[in-house]
């Protein structure tokens, strides 16, 4: 007599998630090679990829965005013309939280509410900014993604 005993492996993928920045780095088109490789040396960048985006409005004007591991971050320490951002992925718009804000009282008749909704689709392909009391929006478009 014989018997066959099946054994059913189950293969588990652990993957660790590590919490990422998104960071902006302000540059010009003249001077954004060095600041490419400046960037790549200064951080961490995860997912191999630096996204460079164009002011329609400037077109010498450009931003590099690239996701670093937030372990690693030191926050005091930022490399120059760099704030850290967010994006709403459905309309790609980048905007630091006092840019948010600043939006929502400005939509919202000067009153700050948290719970504001806004039309992403409105602010599609820009960067919110704020500067003191000052609140902008740059319309941006890709202009190249660097694979690092």
């Amino acid at each position: 007599m014989s018997f066959c005993i099946f054994v059913n492996l189950f293969i588990v993928k652990v993957t660790l998630y590590m919490k990422t920045k998104l960071l902006c780095t302000f540059t010009d088109i003249n001077s954004y090679a060095d600041e490419l490789a400046s960037v790549n040396s200064y951080y961490d960048i995860v997912f191999g990829k630096i996204f460079v985006l164009q002011d329609v409005d400037n077109l010498d004007n450009l931003l590099l965005t690239y996701n670093i591991n937030q372990d690693t971050f030191n926050s005091i320490n930022f490399y120059k013309n760099t704030i850290s951002v967010h994006r709403k992925k459905d309309s790609n718009t980048l905007y630091t939280i006092n840019s948010l804000n600043a939006l929502i009282k400005n939509l919202n008749g000067g009153i700050l509410d948290t719970n504001f909704k806004i039309d992403w689709d409105l602010y599609k392909n820009k960067i919110l900014l704020v500067d003191d009391d000052s609140y902008r929006e740059v319309s941006t478009k890709l202009f190249k993604i660097i694979k690092i």
